[in-house]
């Protein structure tokens, strides 16, 4: 699967996949990334590709120093599920 990346352009961390882009919305505050809404594209829903995108994201938030604040409720029961993030949320 391709790496999740960010375009600051558009706010948002993206995921390619079978030429649809599955992505999450997302503000910044200092030291902080509010991921806002997750999306994708409608035929490649329950295959985990959400799930892929907020991993990504969140490895993403990790490496610049950030925290999460989960402002959509799958970010936020992703987070519940994977205790592996905890050090990530506020």
């Amino acid at each position: 699967m391709p790496a999740v990346r960010d375009n600051p352009d558009l706010s948002r961390f993206e995921l390619d996949v079978e030429g649809g882009i599955a992505f999450a919305n997302y503000r910044r505050v200092p030291g902080t990334v509010i991921i806002t809404h997750t999306e994708t594209p409608r035929a490649l829903r329950g295959r985990g590709i959400a799930s892929e995108l907020v991993h990504g994201a969140l490895e993403l938030i990790r490496a610049d120093g950030s925290k999460v604040v989960a402002g959509c409720g799958f970010v936020a029961d992703y987070l519940r599920q994977h205790p592996e993030f905890s050090d990530l949320t506020r």
